[in-house]
């Protein structure tokens, strides 16, 4: 079938084999639609394939025409060049039909139109390259059929050729990629012989480069890999330490470092993840209404030319498998997941494993060994460009707020990428929103005070009745990539030439910078969907219940405060109108309708509400500048509007390091103005425009709208008053951080329960460790060499501002319950 005779052969001939082959063939073509190449309609089109077989050039033609593409069997025509059809291939197999040989000249096509090029300065021919890829694996690593004939890095004879069609026709990649300028490409060159070369070279790299972005990088057998690991000087150096410690011998060192990185590594296998993605296909049609994916294409924008790690925010253990399954369907390679080694369970680890997972232990501090390989690992991963996916938050949010990113493993990343200064390397920020969370009511204990439940099988098993429920949609969506060599270059340009120091100040610093730039750019991908509006509206009202016109006129708001932040250009708004948004989460159970003579009436019973909070904190970031501007007007009634933003200011250190919010200075007076022109269109400011920023009426209907905006910010400033009042109340130098963690938890939970603090969130400890730790790194808190937490009076400057923002009785309930703090936390 690949055999150069096939030229002659007549169209009706070419057809009649086209129709075989789909009979067994099934593609899946990137981009979606001709347009996205760019084509020029004034230059000619000449396709360029990487290995010469006859399905190859059926499936080109095929989908040239299905595309409205110019067919690749039709004549190349143009002034002048003319050409019989219009591709070529990049190398050629001349000897047969059994066995492969590498490629040993350039294609006469190529060379033909190098020449016709340097004859005439005018021409010029547009080079698009399309790599096809007959089933995909990144290594040769099992026995099973369909894992034999996969594609791999071998060139590959026709009959090996023939039989990967017959087994993997029905997943085949077809991908179209941007077109090359034959005049560019060429550039000056005088030497035809040297542009010949340099554009062989050119394709051989972009070709190489689209097959490392699909299969993944050339895998060696896994055994020798990690015995390569192993003998690493740096792992050598940590077996000889161990074995000195411990008092025994090199080689038992050495066994347990092998233990280690076998327990370490994950094991990828081409049939596994195939098999996988068709269960989770099944799973998805059963619990999910749909699984929606923006922004993709900036993955596969800068998947040839980078290593990839994705950071994705962690809401759900569906996450891992959600995320692999996307990027797996849309034909790039599915990424090494570092996973808990509480997941690593019988049966369940070795398929996680088997789908590019890799184990970390929880803590690895005081075992210099396992830290030494684990490092080593994840350096092998990077530097040899496999895509990897972890979560910088460490755990599942249980709040639904973007979590403190841990240093970990993203020090590991920075620390691997500055010491080899390898391949391009680019974080991808994703943010992946759920309607309705499997994970929910386990949340709510756990936030109730129940201690975390163990991953085991039978919790696994017992899950399975998830499957007849239904969980709405889940939305992904994926940020702009950030290139960590232009990240560092920004803050320490002389990187690159600094000898490699682990313990360097900049280093530290620079790790701190990319996890926060990392926990912003999640959150400015936000998706908003219809129970993130219900859950910000519906929460607000007192009693979780509202008039279904009012609640629509308040979503309504919501939205159009959406619109005009500075958010808007980068996350996905919901599209549906307020009351389709309403019966959208009434038909999801997650709030029930009441008919009422005077009024239907939508309402959250305590669980629902408690569920909701989760939905409401997701996308709490894009609204805490506008309802803190409703809390300070609709509070005071009336204040300047330089009052308003010097309040804004004092408590928006602690506020947006909370938040993850982005910005400074004047950055951030021009948002204050936005937040305060979109309010008066809306009429919850009311006035003439001038300095003075007043609230509607009480008894008119925008009153009671602008202070529902503004208890969507409360729960969080109450939060932090309860930090800074039991500190002001403990005194400066008497508490470490873990006990204040702690402290503020206890109280938490004591003041929701005495006072009805509604959210169950609220308590979370993990939000009160975002609080401690905003402190610190605003400079309000210190850490002595005691390991103590030291302030000074602007804590008390601090706790002043929520004057403006909380009613007396709020923060008199804080203040008493803060009091009671050595009685209530005596242990």
């Amino acid at each position: 079938m690949s055999r150069p005779a096939i030229l002659d052969f007549s169209g009706w001939v070419l057809n009649i084999l086209r129709r075989l082959l789909y009979l067994v063939t099934r593609t899946q073509v990137f981009p979606e639609s001709a347009g996205a190449l760019g084509l020029r309609a004034d230059r000619a089109v000449c396709y360029v394939l990487h290995e010469q077989h006859l399905a190859n050039l059926l499936v080109l033609d095929h989908e040239c025409r299905r595309f409205g593409l110019p067919p690749a069997l039709r004549p190349l025509r143009d002034d002048a060049f003319s050409a019989p059809r219009s591709y070529f291939f990049l190398s050629r197999n001349l000897r047969g039909n059994i066995v492969p040989n590498p490629r040993i000249d350039h294609a006469a096509m190529l060379k033909s139109l190098v020449k016709a090029a340097f004859a005439d300065p005018g021409f010029d021919v547009q080079l698009v390259p399309v790599t096809l890829l007959w089933g995909r694996e990144p290594g040769k690593q099992d026995s099973v059929l369909k894992a034999l004939f996969a594609e791999t890095w071998q060139q590959v004879s026709t009959l090996r050729h023939l039989f990967a069609i017959l087994i993997h026709g029905r997943h085949t990649v077809v991908r179209f990629n941007d077109p090359i300028s034959l005049r560019e490409a060429i550039g000056e060159s005088r030497d035809e012989s040297r542009a010949l070369r340099k554009l062989g070279r050119i394709l051989r790299v972009h070709f190489r480069r689209q097959r490392e972005m699909a299969i993944g990088p050339d895998l060696s057998h896994r055994r020798t890999q990690l015995h390569n690991l192993v003998t690493t000087p740096t792992v050598r150096e940590a077996i000889a330490l161990e074995a000195g410690k411990e008092g025994g011998s090199y080689a038992e060192a050495a066994r347990k470092a092998r233990d280690y990185a076998y327990e370490i590594a994950s094991d990828y296998t081409y049939s596994v993840v195939r098999a996988f993605a068709l269960f989770l296909t099944w799973v998805w049609n059963r619990v999910y209404n749909g699984v929606e994916v923006h922004n993709f294409e900036r993955v596969t924008t800068v998947a040839p030319d980078h290593g990839i790690i994705y950071v994705p925010c962690h809401r759900s253990h569906i996450d891992y498998l959600l995320l692999s399954y996307i990027i797996f369907t849309r034909g790039l390679m599915v990424p090494h997941i570092a996973a808990g080694a509480n997941l690593n369970l019988p049966v369940v680890g070795s398929i996680l494993r088997r789908s590019g997972a890799f184990f970390l232990r929880r803590k690895i501090k005081g075992d210099p060994l396992y830290t030494a390989v684990f490092l080593e690992y994840l350096h092998m991963m990077i530097d040899r460009g496999f895509p990897i996916e972890y979560f910088i938050e460490g755990g599942r949010s249980r709040s639904g707020r973007m979590l403190a990113p841990k240093a970990g493993i993203l020090a590991m990343t920075v620390q691997s990428f500055v010491r080899s200064r390898a391949r391009p390397l680019v974080f991808v920020p994703v943010y992946i929103g759920y309607e309705k969370l499997m994970e929910g009511k386990s949340h709510l204990a756990e936030l109730n005070g129940r201690p975390k439940k163990s991953e085991s099988l039978t919790g696994l098993i017992g899950a399975a009745r998830l499957l007849r429920r239904n969980f709405g949609k889940v939305h992904v969506n994926f940020g702009k990539p950030l290139p960590l060599a232009e990240f560092l270059d920004a803050r320490h340009p002389s990187w690159r030439e600094d000898e490699f120091d682990v313990q360097a100040p900049w280093l530290r610093r620079a790790v701190d910078a990319t996890a926060t730039t990392l926990a912003r750019d999640i959150n400015a991908v936000a998706v908003v969907n219809p129970v993130n509006l219900v859950a910000l509206t519906l929460l607000s009202t007192p009693k979780h219940a509202a008039d279904l016109q009012l609640l629509a006129r308040q979503i309504g708001h919501v939205q159009a405060l959406l619109a005009d932040s500075p958010w808007a250009a980068s996350i996905v708004p919901c599209a549906l109108a307020p009351d389709a948004v309403i019966d959208y989460v009434i038909g999801l159970d997650m709030i029930q309708r009441h008919a009422h003579p005077l009024g239907d009436m939508v309402r959250a019973d305590e669980v629902q509400a408690a569920l909701l909070a989760y939905f409401r904190n997701n996308v709490l970031h894009l609204l805490a500048l506008p309802a803190l501007l409703a809390c300070l007007v609709s509070h005071n009634q009336s204040l300047s509007r330089e009052r308003a933003r010097a309040a804004i200011r004092g408590i928006y250190g602690l506020l947006g390091a909370d938040l993850f919010l982005p910005w400074q200075g004047e950055e951030l007076d021009a948002v204050i103005d936005g937040a305060e022109l979109s309010l008066r269109r809306r009429g919850l400011i009311v006035g003439d425009g001038g300095d003075e920023l007043r609230a509607p009426p009480p008894n008119s209907q925008a009153g009671p709208e602008l202070r529902q905006l503004g208890e969507i910010i409360r729960p969080t400033l109450e939060r932090q008053f309860l930090t800074l009042a039991l500190l002001q109340h403990a005194g400066s130098g008497t508490l470490t951080r873990a006990r204040l963690e702690e402290d503020t938890h206890l109280l938490a939970q004591r003041l929701a329960m005495l006072y009805e603090f509604n959210p169950t969130e609220f308590s979370e400890k993990l939000l009160f460790a975002n609080v401690i730790r905003s402190l610190i790194d605003g400079g309000l808190l210190e850490i002595d060499g005691d390991g103590l937490l030291r302030f000074d009076e602007r804590i008390t400057q601090a706790v002043a501002q929520t004057e403006l923002l909380l009613a007396a009785e709020v923060r008199h309930s804080i203040e008493l319950i803060a009091r009671s703090a050595p009685a209530a936390t005596n242990h």
